[in-house]
């Protein structure tokens, strides 16, 4: 018998080895496996009884499972649906009720401001309705700028599936535009009708922002009364510069516009707290020179 080996380290085959390589490269196992299932013929005995067994009983569980789930998908929706339709109602009514207190704190604001000016002279009534509207308890009419800035487009992260909040505005975006009319002069700004005053705040809560604790919604306009220069001021200060890049980075909507005898609505009046100690303050012993004079 020829060893496969020639002696010099490399590996040789016989010739008849190689010619029945070619010929029959296919094992004869695997070529009887083929031509059984060519003629439709699959696993008999034991082992096709157990392949078929394990299928159905797969098939069972699965169809369990589904229908499980399916019931329990069922029986959760109409209680997930109730719990959202009251929370619905409660918002609505909550919401109403806010509607209606507001406007009978209006009425009586009136009532009182009609009552006051009965009893104060008519130099005190125009002095206070220039304070009131300095503070912006009281409309004002007048001529300023407008700017209007809107959220971009948000995609949607390949990777995460969550929204790029990159080109959302921001309360802080909000706070610099105000700070910036009121250095520039401005005497009174709304921001979607909501009027700002010296307390007034302008917060983030989640995805919304709130200006004294109301919602308000893209796009927002800021809308301030003052030198016919405003809009060109913030429009070459700084704040403006800085919605401008926003605009080119993030695609944000930005517009500076002059507005002309615009009306801007009063605040709420806020709910001034004053600051009482817990504990009244020990007394003050008596000075020398009051016993003395109970002395004498």
């Amino acid at each position: 018998m020829t060893s496969p080996d020639g002696g010099d380290g490399q590996r040789r085959f016989a010739p008849d080895f190689l010619t029945e390589l070619f010929q029959n490269p296919l094992d004869p196992g695997y070529a009887d496996a083929a031509a059984r299932k060519a003629r439709g013929e699959g696993p008999t005995g034991t082992p096709k009884k157990v392949l078929s067994g394990i299928s159905a009983l797969t098939l069972i569980a699965l169809g369990f499972l589904l229908v499980v789930a399916y019931q329990q998908t069922v029986a959760e929706k109409p209680a997930r649906t109730q719990a959202r339709d009251t929370l619905i109602d409660q918002v609505e009514s909550r919401r109403t009720a806010t509607a209606e207190l507001q406007a009978r704190a209006d009425g009586l604001r009136s009532e009182v401001a009609g009552l006051r000016e009965k009893q104060l002279g008519g130099a005190a009534v125009a002095r206070l309705r220039d304070l009131e509207a300095e503070t912006g308890l009281a409309p004002v009419r007048g001529s300023g700028a407008k700017i209007t800035v809107a959220d971009g487009p948000t995609p949607v992260d390949p990777l995460t599936g969550k929204r790029k909040n990159e080109a959302r505005v921001r309360d802080t975006d909000l706070q610099q535009a105000t700070n910036a009319l009121w250095a520039d002069g401005a005497e009174a700004i709304a921001i979607n009708g909501q009027r700002l005053t010296a307390t007034s705040t302008i917060r983030q809560a989640g995805e919304a922002i709130l200006v004294d604790f109301r919602p308000v919604s893209t796009p927002y306009q800021i809308v301030a009364i003052g030198p016919d220069s405003l809009a060109d001021k913030f429009r070459d200060g700084t704040a403006g510069r800085f919605f401008r890049a926003l605009s080119t980075r993030y695609a944000m909507a930005y517009e500076v516009a002059e507005v002309k005898n615009v009306t801007l609505d009063a605040a709420t009046e806020p709910n001034l707290r004053q600051a009482v100690p817990s504990t009244p303050p020990p007394a003050a012993p008596p000075s020398p020179s009051s016993k003395a004079s109970k002395g004498g």
